[in-house]
């Protein structure tokens, strides 16, 4: 009641309401995965982690349309903007209809690569992939024209929906099976949609963009680019592992990188205001550099205090969230949240300069993520050397994105 009090009386503005909805998110996914871990233990977890890094995966290529959605919503206007948003909806659900058939056709496959129970789980979440697409077009629009409320409506009906079904279906069902897991996600995809702009989708429309065709293709493709640099690095440490290792070390890791990820998810709330926010300043001739050395000293701080915690109190941590049975991991614990940080500080200059449309950074971290899957390829020894090996990448990563900024600051 306080915070609806807030609000109304405008002391709360759309910033800082989304700002507040995206950790409730955050903090409802982390319950979600939590409750998972210590419902289905470390070897029936790594089946589960798989279907969530296969859900992060799907967020990461479905964020090329949010964010070539949100750039052009600032961009566009009138007739050129419904165009264009007509078009996105016809593209982003052919392009999720191709990966879903995928999915769903190579399940048996994806089975055998990453050793889980079930090829039906892949089925299930094959079927969905087409509606997330539309649902980050619809997110896309929202973010673009500043609509935080809307957009926060639609990650928490998301998140919600995906936390209450999937474990009504164990309590319920008593079944533990990750096709369960399966049917969860793809029902939260359904309520992702609320609310959706029905209105703006024209299938049979003729669609004239005329000489923004080139922009928009040229942004489409280095930002798919980069968001494929963001699922290796974000991601392919859990698949590796998940495929080198046993499922029990393979479910153990995944504990570790859930907690340890959580200053990338925090950083990820800062990026949604940053694009906007940096295409609308250099739209109007304003400087640009402190948005970004503003956020930048965000989630410096909050990446210091998250490895400080994880550095004082590993084994406390792990047996709070998941059980003492997640216990080994405690050591790894602050090192992974080192690789995590760098990672999170290094894509806010990245995404800075995609909303510039200076491109130079996203090759940087498709190169350097390159580099972090080929040093966990050959080293993989111990999942002590798994994390070594993205510490060294990231670390890299962050200190070349720094001296590219310097650089371009300074010509600037």
């Amino acid at each position: 009641m306080q915070l609806v009090t807030l609000i109304k009386s405008k002391k709360i503005n759309p910033e800082q309401l989304f700002m507040l909805s995206v950790l409730a998110v955050n903090g409802g996914n982390y319950l979600y995965n939590l409750l998972l871990g210590r419902l289905l233990g470390p070897t029936a977890f790594a089946d589960a982690a798989v279907l969530i890094t296969f859900l992060l995966v799907l967020s990461f290529a479905a964020m090329t349309f949010q964010l070539v959605t949100a750039k052009f919503s600032v961009l566009f206007e009138n007739s050129v903007f419904k165009s264009f948003i007509s078009k996105v909806y016809q593209q982003a659900f052919l392009v999720g209809l191709l990966f879903g058939i995928a999915i769903i056709v190579f399940a048996s496959s994806l089975q055998d690569i990453f050793n889980t129970s079930s090829s039906t789980m892949f089925v299930v979440f094959g079927c969905g992939v087409p509606i997330y697409f539309l649902m980050s077009v619809n997110r896309g629009v929202f973010q673009g024209k500043k609509s935080f409320k809307s957009l926060s409506v639609t990650y928490q009906t998301e998140m919600w929906s995906r936390l209450l079904i999937t474990l009504g279906l164990i309590f319920i069902l008593d079944i533990t099976s990750p096709v369960i897991i399966a049917v969860g996600i793809f029902a939260s995809f359904l309520f992702g949609l609320i609310p959706f702009k029905y209105f703006t989708i024209s299938l049979k429309k003729q669609v004239v963009l005329g000489i923004h065709k080139k922009a928009i293709r040229s942004f489409f493709l280095i930002t798919a680019f980069y968001e494929l640099t963001q699922i290796i690095i974000n991601n392919s440490d859990i698949l590796l592992v998940k495929h080198y290792f046993e499922s029990y070390e393979a479910g153990l890791y995944a504990s570790l990188a859930l907690i340890g990820r959580i200053v990338y998810f925090i950083a990820w709330m800062f990026v949604m205001l940053l694009l906007p926010t940096v295409v609308q300043l250099k739209k109007d001739g304003k400087d640009t550099a402190p948005v970004l050395f503003k956020y930048v000293g965000y989630i410096a701080a909050i990446s210091f205090t998250i490895v400080l915690v994880c550095f004082s109190a590993p084994e406390l941590i792990i047996d709070i969230l998941f059980g003492e049975q997640y216990i080994a991991m405690a050591p790894l614990l602050w090192q992974y949240a080192i690789a995590t940080s760098m990672f999170a500080i290094s894509n806010i200059f990245a995404y800075y300069y995609l909303s510039l449309d200076k491109y130079v950074p996203v090759v940087i971290s498709g190169v350097f993520g390159m580099l972090q899957m080929a040093l966990v390829v050959f080293f993989h020894d111990s999942l002590a050397q798994v994390v070594h090996m993205q510490i060294i990448a990231m670390v890299l990563l962050l200190i070349i994105q720094v001296v590219f900024f310097k650089i371009n600051h300074k010509k600037a």
